[in-house]
């Protein structure tokens, strides 16, 4: 993929940090106006700045060595107004940059979250949740800085360096090359430490990503922390994972509290040098002026601080470029599900047929092996079977969640890669045994935000199957707000609350992944008499682990290691005296001795 070569290319040379700045600046693109008017203000701003140098030489050399109050008032009230022209001027260039910053990585953030959105679960599942969250938060925050505090900066340093450096040798070329001698020095240590600081950058963001993963994973996962009594054994962890994210900030900070001294001391050195061959030439009466030689103290300060301003300006534009390299590498990966279909499910009755299909999640390990079976428009089947068996992948594919490898699935008789994939899953809504809510209110996350759901259709459908009182019941009704993930919820009042979200839809194809599992007794009664209204004149697939509660499945299928181990209706199959038949009496059984 393109996002890894990338990533390789930059840690071997410099071309590609061009061609990453390339794709950040086209994001740019939309503002191009106020892009120009900071630019413009940048390269005011390198010419405005040397221009105090020379005028306080004037004005030493003409109004005050050689005395004339009214001149040097002139000269003083123009240096105030160039110093005020260049308030304005770095007010417009520090706001508009800043400001286009802020925009990209608004349109970057939206772009990289669409297409998390559009890729398959598959990524999803092999890429840690906090490696997700850093690709769309802190890495995307380093690409503001490449307009903030990088690329315009480095721009205006530079060009501010080269005018710095030419009225220098217009002034005197022989204090110019006197300031000069110890910028060899400062170009090899600037080396050094662009070197070295840009390793120590891609780790401090690597270390950011690890530490937010894990942060990320173990508040998620944090009752097996405490189920299972490794709080301790966990804090351990996080401690070595957090030292290294301190460390690999100590490592850059070692690199500028190297850097940083050397440029004062070559600094000063200058400085030193010009004083003293400037001095010399003062006192032998050769042709240096006292005027040139404070002119000459403030260009070395002019020079200087454009040098250390371009190398740390020059990291923190690596850091953006560091932080574009792993976005776009998130972007550039292509592991979307193809929707190119053109038919819809629209006037379309329901009925679902799988024909010789072949499914793994990874490669050789079959899931489903040439799976096949039908069920009518309006049916209910019934999905059984051990855990492995293969039933929540039949959900997932028919979903396309995943792809399949081999065979075909059709709905009406229309495959369906040849289906929209939103009137695909606009028509097929899955009820699942773990209900995820949303931190919103009960409205909100039965509508999901899709304006085309009013609040009177939902209270309408809540009263249709039964589940209007228990909303009611709860504090502002419709609007109560529940906890992350539902926590402020029984089981059963989040199923209530899926099953809901469901009917409003009103879907071709319903499905339910063990819905009614795990429930409370209080709510029982309201979920069959809600599972009875949803189903009713629907396509309904069922996976269940309790027999007893599809009796009346229209077709069950028995499932072994991916494929059909029997096929029936549940008398049928009881008749048979097979695998099934076993497995009833056993529960049966079981609830007789409960």
């Amino acid at each position: 993929m393109s996002g890894a070569k990338n990533q390789t290319n930059s840690k071997t040379g410099s071309v590609i940090d061009f061609i990453l700045l390339k794709r950040v600046l086209a994001f740019a693109k939309p503002y191009r106006l106020q892009f120009t008017v900071a630019a413009i203000a940048a390269i005011s701003l390198s010419f405005l700045g040397p221009l105090r140098p020379m005028l306080i030489n004037y004005a030493i050399d003409n109004y005050i060595i050689i005395p004339n109050k009214e001149k040097l008032l002139d000269i003083t009230i123009l240096l105030l107004g160039l110093l005020f022209l260049e308030g304005i001027i770095q007010f417009f260039y520090i706001y508009l940059s800043t400001w286009i910053g802020q925009h990209v990585i608004q349109d970057l953030r939206a772009k990289i979250f669409k297409h998390i959105l559009s890729l398959k679960m598959k990524y999803i599942d092999n890429t840690p949740i906090g490696t997700l969250v850093t690709r769309s938060v802190s890495d995307i925050e380093t690409i503001a800085d490449i307009f903030s505090q990088g690329l315009l900066v480095i721009i205006a340093e530079l060009l501010k360096l080269v005018v710095v450096i030419t009225m220098m040798f217009y002034t005197d070329w022989r204090l110019a090359i006197i300031a000069m001698l110890t910028i060899p020095i400062l170009l090899v240590a600037t080396a050094w430490f662009k070197r070295n600081i840009k390793a120590s950058f891609q780790d401090v963001r690597e270390q950011v990503s690890q530490l937010n993963t894990f942060v990320q994973e173990h508040i998620v996962g944090m009752n097996i922390v405490q189920i299972f009594n490794r709080e301790q054994a966990e804090y351990k962890k996080f401690k070595t994972i957090n030292q290294s994210h301190r460390d690999a900030h100590l490592r850059s900070i070692f690199y500028y509290a190297v850097f940083f001294p050397i440029v004062e001391v070559l600094s000063a050195m200058s400085i030193g040098l010009i004083v003293w061959y400037g001095g010399q030439g003062i006192l032998e009466g050769k042709d240096i002026t006292i005027g040139e030689l404070i002119a000459f103290i403030l260009f070395v300060h002019m020079m200087f601080r454009p040098i250390r301003q371009l190398a740390d300006r020059f990291n923190i534009l690596q850091m953006g470029i560091v932080g574009s390299e792993r976005v776009f590498k998130v972007l550039d990966t292509d592991e979307k599900i193809a929707d190119e279909g053109t038919e819809t499910l629209e006037n379309r009755k329901g009925s679902i047929a799988f024909n010789a299909v072949d499914f793994c999640y990874k490669q050789d390990e079959w899931v489903l092996k040439g799976l096949s079976f039908e069920i009518q428009a309006g049916k209910l089947l019934a999905l059984v079977g051990r855990t492995g068996a293969g039933k929540t992948s039949i959900i997932s594919v028919l979903n396309r969640f995943y792809e399949i490898q081999k065979g075909a699935i059709t709905i009406d008789g229309i495959n369906i890669d040849s289906i929209q994939l939103e009137s695909l899953r606009k028509n097929i809504a899955l009820v699942q045994q773990e209900v995820f809510l949303f931190s919103d209110s009960i409205l909100n996350n039965i509508t999901l935000f899709d304006e085309s759901i009013t609040r009177g259709q939902v209270i309408a459908a809540a009263k249709e199957i039964g589940v209007h009182d228990f909303i009611s019941s709860l504090p502002k009704s419709y609007d109560y707000v529940v906890g992350e993930r539902g926590v402020t919820l029984s089981a059963g009042q989040r199923q209530l609350i899926a099953f809901l979200r469901v009917y409003v839809r009103n879907p071709k194809i319903l499905i339910l992944d063990e819905a009614t599992s795990s429930i409370d007794t209080a709510t029982e009664e309201l979920l069959q008499n809600a599972l009875e209204k949803l189903s009713k004149n629907r396509t309904t697939i069922v996976i269940a682990h309790r027999l007893s509660t599809i009796v009346n499945a229209d077709k069950i299928l028995h499932l072994k290691d991916g494929a059909v181990l029997e096929e029936g209706t549940h008398q049928q199959l009881l008749e048979s005296g097979g695998a099934y038949s076993d497995m009833y009496h056993l529960q049966s059984d079981a609830n007789l001795d409960a």
